[in-house]
This record gives C-alpha cells, structure tokens and sequence, in this order.
C-alpha cells in the first residue's frame, strides 16, 4: 500500500451490460487489498444475476431506496446507511425500488477485475 488522495471524477462514470453507472474510485496497485466504485442504478432498473468468484463484496447505500438479491437470502429492502455484505460466489442484484438514483459503494477484497466477475443471469444481456 502507498500513501495517495484518489479524487472522485464523475465523468468517469460508464455504463455497463449489468445495468448500472460505475465510477472507479480506487482500484491499483497503490492499495492492493482493496478496490473502490461508486455504482449508480436508475429508478425501476434491476441488475443482472451475477457472482464475484473469487473477491468478497461490500455495498454501502449512499442514496437511494432498492432491493437486494443475495445467495439464498429472501430479497431485503436497502436504504442510506445499510452494508451488504455478499461473499466470493454468491449470486446478487440490486433493485432500484425508488424514484431517485440508487448510489452505493462497492467495496471488493480481493480487487476487482473483470475476470473476477460472472454474468449468471439467465436472460440475454
């Protein structure tokens, strides 16, 4: 790890085939342990089924009101505020259930890469 300040930069933010906005906050080699996105989902949006293989996933709810989808949990109402904690392989989506953005921290151990990621959702993206 080395000591740096990672700027938030919104016009970084992209779209992905998941169904949600990113912006990467933190994910290089100065914090190997950690990586850091802001995701953004709209209103009535749901994301598609998908697994992490092999890092551990935190979502922290910054704004917004949604349902979440984790492993053989029943769906549970998320709000400003509230941690998901999802471990390596285990299926997750998030629903936008409000009328303004959803906005929420990702917080992956190891990393994030995209060879991390699994697309499991049953219908074409």
């Amino acid at each position: 790890m080395k000591e740096s300040i990672r700027r938030q930069d919104l016009s970084s933010e992209f779209y992905t085939h998941e169904k949600c906005f990113i912006v990467e906050l933190s994910n290089s080699a100065d914090d190997e342990g950690l990586s850091i996105a802001r995701a953004r989902v709209e209103p009535g949006v749901t994301t598609r089924w998908h697994r992490l293989k092999k890092s551990g996933e935190r979502y922290y709810i910054l704004s917004g009101v949604g349902r979440v989808e984790v492993g053989s949990m029943a769906p549970e109402d998320v709000n400003p505020g509230d941690v998901v904690i999802i471990p390596p392989m285990c299926r997750q989506r998030i629903m936008n259930t409000g009328h303004e953005d959803l906005v929420f921290l990702a917080l992956c151990t190891l990393p994030f890469t995209t060879d991390d990621y699994e697309d499991i959702d049953e219908t074409p993206p």
